[in-house]
């Protein structure tokens, strides 16, 4: 007797469902009265849902337009400074060393120590605008594993490709433009995707730093300082939410780009 085995989309909904059932049932027992005076630590779903109907589409519109806008800044000057020292290196071999070492260091120093330095050096931003040790925060939250991957990924092309490509008078240039970017397109791209969550979590943690009004990040704190859980707990899941539909995307762009690296049938 042969079992049908559950799509995808229904085993994530049932994981969903079930979490959300967790969640419930232990803010009601276990955590019932883990919290600070009236304040649960861990309020109910429908106490989440209640604060969102509260605080309005506008709270959460005003704040996380900022930090996207701050978050899509970095993601695109870290990756794109990682795609060209990926390229850079593939055409002047002798400074993969010196770029690994700038990539490991980017991905070693902890945040919380540079971030102030960041703050120091470029300043707190002007109301309203998008802060400036976010963004840079962001650059660096993606800059080390986009730099591997797109490495990994352009040294992953056919050697007999190469080698033809040499044969017919073809630099080292032609080489990188012709057989390796196509090579590493899917190595590039997952390294792309990887890289979204990254962004818009260094975003919100240079708003920590970045003595931000408007944004996820001191909302987020404003919500802590008056106690407010259901709202940090909110802020919270739209922040998942909202790396996750980045990753999704990107994720989509790359089936499109490069259907090969998901096993995915190419029409004719």
């Amino acid at each position: 007797m042969t079992t049908k085995k559950l799509p995808p989309k229904a085993i994530g909904a049932i994981g969903v469902v079930a979490m959300f059932a967790a969640w419930w049932v232990l803010s009601l027992t276990v955590f019932a009265n883990v919290g600070v005076g009236d304040t649960k630590a861990i309020p109910s779903p429908i106490q989440v849902a209640s604060g969102y109907a509260e605080s309005g589409f506008q709270f959460y519109w005003r704040n996380f337009s900022v930090t996207i806008n701050e978050a899509a800044q970095g993601y695109l000057w870290g990756c794109g400074l990682a795609l060209l020292f990926a390229g850079l290196v593939l055409l002047v071999p002798k400074l993969e060393a010196l770029v690994m070492q700038l990539a490991v260091i980017t991905y070693c120093i902890p945040i919380v120590a540079i971030g102030p330095l960041v703050l120091i050096v470029l300043g707190p931003p002007p109301s309203g605008e998008p802060s400036g040790t976010a963004v840079f925060l962001a650059a660096l939250s993606v800059f080390f594993t986009t730099v591997v991957g797109s490495l990994l990924g352009l040294k992953s092309a056919d050697r007999s490709s190469l080698d033809v490509v040499t044969v017919y008078g073809g630099s080292k240039f032609t080489q990188l433009r012709k057989v390796r970017l196509v090579a590493a397109l899917p190595a590039i791209l997952t390294a792309l995707q990887i890289a979204v969550p990254a962004a818009f979590l260094g975003a919100v943690l240079g708003e920590f730093f970045g003595k931000v009004e408007v944004g996820v990040g001191p909302a987020m704190l404003f919500a802590q300082q008056s106690l407010n859980s259901p709202r940090v707990w909110g802020l919270a899941l739209v922040s998942g939410a909202v790396a996750l539909i980045g990753y999704l995307v990107v994720g989509q762009l790359t089936r499109m780009a490069a259907p090969w690296a998901k096993g995915a049938e190419v029409s004719a």
